[in-house]
């Protein structure tokens, strides 16, 4: 089942007191970054992060789940209608996400 575009919108909506906040649609799901690193996403209609120290002590209790078949378990968040706590839950979680990999120049090979 693939996530509505409704759902997407009110997560951002909550998350509009943080700066550089994105995503990218992704087979139906939504990814979200926060200053360019990927925090989570939005799979069937629910937020899910990963699993960082971070978001394992902000969130105590959570649930891990699974965002499609096959991925590695995340973190289920359960207090989507709170922004003071989403705001805080990326803040806490951003120095532990890992660092972009550059992107590789997609140059065609003349021979």
């Amino acid at each position: 089942m693939a996530s509505s575009k409704e759902c997407l919108q009110y997560i951002l909506g909550q998350l509009s007191e943080l700066e550089d906040i994105t995503y990218r649609d992704m087979m139906g799901e939504y990814i979200i970054y926060y200053r360019s690193k990927i925090v989570g996403g939005i799979y069937d209609d629910r937020l899910l992060v990963k699993p960082v120290r971070s978001a394992v002590e902000y969130m105590q209790g959570a649930s891990y789940e699974l965002p499609y078949e096959g991925a590695k378990k995340m973190l289920l968040v359960d207090e989507v209608d709170s922004k003071e706590y989403l705001s805080g839950l990326f803040e806490a979680m951003y120095d532990d996400l890992p660092t972009p990999k550059p992107k590789k120049n997609k140059r065609c090979w003349k021979g």
